[in-house]
């Protein structure tokens, strides 16, 4: 890659890092995931149709779905870029933009937080329901206080440092690839008579995609957690402890990390869809889950996102 190239970039993946943390995900903007979500579900219904195998439909709703993604992102932006370079670099920024989720993820737990604070627990429920996946109608204030900082912990890998490093590693269109695989398995990603077989491919993928991310976000929230006011010490103990107290190969690992800093206790049973799941806990219950809980695990988020820009930027003044 050329020094041209390269500082071009750069210089989308800054712009796309600031975007985010001024206007987050507008209503108004079309988002990518909406896009993916509408392909995926189009995608399903015809290879259930056509390819008697689960297994092989899943495989190749994989592929459609990166692929699909992939060459209309690669389309517009080599349309944008021939009609003008400064066009091209907005579409190149938008969508770069599109793919990070931490404005989005402080904004969307803070409706939940505030709804807490001022004892409107019903009203956090249903905030709460519109960031996880588990049923939130029966929670207490304690099991919605975690459920947050949980999210909070999770999607700091999934939405924030996955997708950096993505546009880092590989720009907008690596990127857009790793969103669509995140899609897949919030879609059809689930241990279920439906998806079981047919989303096994996604789910794997998914694994295999964040395996790396989820360990590298873990180290980065350990080293942001004195910036945080927050303690190291007790991160890296914890993360190292409990990093594998979760059914997610990756999940447990910024999940614990986030409870060793934070000196709380997360995990536990949740109920989906009306059946009780049980999971080993993480973290030791040195302090509550509370408001407090909540706004350390957002700084460690952010901390966490800064350390690996500033990383990025000092480690690509020498290759």
């Amino acid at each position: 890659m050329t020094s041209d190239a390269w500082e071009g970039g750069r210089q989308v993946i800054i712009a796309a890092v600031i975007l985010d943390l001024l206007i987050g995900d507008p209503r108004f903007f079309p988002h990518p995931v909406i896009f993916m979500g509408s392909l995926i579900g189009v995608l399903e219904k015809m290879l259930r149709r056509v390819v008697r195998s689960e297994k092989l439909g899943g495989i190749l709703l994989l592929v459609m779905t990166v692929g699909i993604t992939c060459g209309v992102a690669a389309a517009f932006m080599k349309g944008a870029y021939a009609l003008s370079p400064l066009i091209g670099f907005a579409v190149a920024v938008l969508f770069s933009f599109s793919c990070i989720a931490a404005r989005s993820l402080q904004l969307e737990s803070k409706l939940v937080a505030d709804r807490l604070a001022t004892g409107d627990l019903k009203g956090a429920r249903v905030y709460l329901s519109r960031i996880v996946g588990r049923d939130t109608a029966e929670l207490d204030d304690t099991e919605v206080w975690r459920a947050n900082v949980e999210t909070v912990a999770e999607n700091t890998s999934d939405g924030v440092i996955a997708p950096l490093l993505c546009l880092i590693l590989g720009g907008p269109l690596l990127a857009l690839a790793y969103k669509a695989v995140n899609t897949l398995d919030s879609m059809v990603g689930y241990k279920n008579d439906r998806y079981l077989d047919f989303g096994w491919a996604s789910a794997r993928a998914d694994d295999l995609a964040n395996f790396i991310p989820a360990r590298l976000t873990g180290l980065l929230m350990v080293a942001a957690a004195p910036l945080a006011g927050l303690s190291a010490r007790s991160a890296w103990r914890i993360m190292r402890r409990d990093g594998r107290n979760h059914s997610s190969p990756n999940s447990g690992i910024p999940e614990a990390a986030a409870a060793g800093a934070l000196g709380v206790k997360l995990g536990g049973t949740s109920v989906y869809s009306g059946i009780p799941v049980v999971k080993p806990t993480i973290g030791d219950p040195l302090k509550p889950l509370s408001f407090s809980a909540w706004r350390g695990s957002v700084r460690l988020m952010y901390g966490a996102e800064a350390l690996l820009v500033a990383g990025w930027l000092v480690i690509s003044r020498f290759f």
